[in-house]
């Protein structure tokens, strides 16, 4: 029997929305493989005349080069989704992050090629920072754009799970390893498996992406003719002030998750002397939480609103810096786990409303350019720099205090962030294009 139009979209933004979760989820896989190598064995192999602290912060710089390249490439693949589309420049994020992924799989150490190694190691992490930079726009604008009314927050979490989705199956991989393998065959040839394995999650991402339609909300733009000839430019200049408040709700979630996903691993297994395996589960048992609660906080924003949703996340991860370190000072994995899962869950409850919320900040014609640009300078200012901050504040403290400190500080940023920041109040609201920095309530294509 044929399909109603009704159902028609409702099964297309289902398949969208799979979609989605299934391509970010292979993105952050890749992404997150690389930030626990840098905890557990990229210092050694690739600047091994470095002291082990020394060595721990320069893999910790080439995680941060990734976040520095993430702008980079939410301003470029941006641009040209905004000009050409959201699924062209999807399927190249997915591309250019499995091949840079696969190659660092291959990629000769220090004490093969010397100086060339490290070199090559930044080269390649900054083409995923670049992927990834891409990928989050366009995966949480096809949610979105394809979502049937009242249900935009939800559909546009999916993408948003995909993250730790992405975290678990990596730390899966490292934990099956570590338990496989010896700490001599994993220090030597078993880091790069995980790698490795990223070609074939490619492929299965890109079928499944080739698959689906563009945005409707895109090609409602393109058929009007108001595509905009530099998204970009009309973003900083139109709606400068959406962009900075939007950049500072971007800047906690991705802070606590790379203290927890990063900095914790190492200091886990250097300072409270935990195996391995014992850190990898705890931090698979946290990212399971974490994508329970983004779906649970998208499905109430989508009933009480998105605004409301994040400050009580970001309230949460704020209040709960100096009791995350307490817990996980006593180096007792059931207490650990408790103060990982309260941590995640924060984070969840800022996820789950926030690409929607973003996304439904700016214009439809420059909406790529101005949600990537906005997720990524926050993923910057919190995610590159809290694994830096919080290993050299421990170094100079020797306490994790500071840390909580730090922490806290980023989740007022982003409390007063959004605080100020104006947002639609309509869950199947869509911007249209204005002049004035005030919301249009009026939805671009009809529903």
């Amino acid at each position: 029997m044929a399909l109603t139009p009704t159902e028609t979209r409702a099964t297309r933004a289902r398949r969208v929305a799979r979609a989605s979760f299934i391509g970010t989820a292979i993105e952050w896989y890749d992404f997150f493989i690389y930030a626990t190598a840098a905890a557990l064995v990229l210092g050694p192999q690739f600047f091994p005349s470095a002291s082990p602290l020394a060595a721990t912060l320069a893999a910790y710089s080439t995680l941060a080069v990734g976040f520095i390249a993430r702008p980079v490439g939410g301003i470029i693949i941006g641009h040209f989704g905004d000009r050409v589309g959201r699924k062209q420049l999807l399927v190249f994020s997915l591309v250019l992050m499995g091949g840079a992924t696969f190659l660092i799989g291959v990629l000769p150490t220090y004490a093969t090629i010397g100086i060339w190694a490290p070199i090559l190691l930044v080269v390649l992490r900054f083409a995923q920072g670049v992927g990834v930079g891409g990928e989050w726009g366009g995966a949480v604008l096809m949610a979105v754009e394809h979502a049937p009314p009242g249900k935009r927050t939800l559909y546009g979490s999916f993408p948003q799970m995909g993250l730790p989705a992405g975290i678990i199956a990596a730390n899966i991989v490292f934990l099956l390893l570590s338990l496989a393998i010896s700490p001599e065959a994993f220090l030597a040839w078993g880091w790069r498996i995980p790698f490795l394995i990223s070609a074939a999650l490619v492929m299965v991402g890109l079928l499944i992406r080739l698959r689906i339609s563009e945005s409707p909300e895109f090609e409602a733009v393109r058929t009007r003719g108001e595509v905009a000839r530099r998204p970009v430019v009309e973003v900083l200049r139109d709606h400068p002030r959406r962009l900075l408040l939007t950049s500072g709700a971007s800047i906690a979630a991705p802070a606590l998750g790379y203290l927890v996903l990063v900095y914790l691993l190492g200091y886990g297994t250097s300072t409270l002397e935990l195996s391995q395996p014992t850190m990898l589960t705890l931090i698979v048992i946290g990212s399971t939480s974490w994508m329970a609660v983004i779906w649970a906080s998208a499905v109430l924003a989508d009933r009480v609103g998105r605004k409301p949703v994040f400050l009580v996340g970001d309230a949460l991860a704020t209040v709960w810096a100096v009791p995350f370190f307490l817990l996980i000072d006593t180096a007792q994995p059931v207490l650990m786990a408790d103060g990982i899962v309260v941590a995640t869950s924060s984070i969840a409850a800022m996820a789950g409303p926030q690409a929607a919320l973003i996304a439904d900040v700016f214009p439809a014609r420059v909406r790529y350019s101005g949600t990537s640009t906005a997720y990524q300078v926050g993923s910057v200012l919190g995610g590159a720099i809290a694994p830096l901050a919080a290993t050299a504040l421990f170094a100079t403290y020797d306490s994790s205090l500071p840390i909580a400190v730090y922490m806290a500080a980023m989740g007022l940023v982003t409390l007063l962030s959004m605080a100020a920041l104006a947002v639609p109040t309509t869950p199947e609201f869509t911007t249209a294009p204005e002049s004035t920095e005030a919301p249009n309530t009026t939805p671009e294509v009809a529903t």
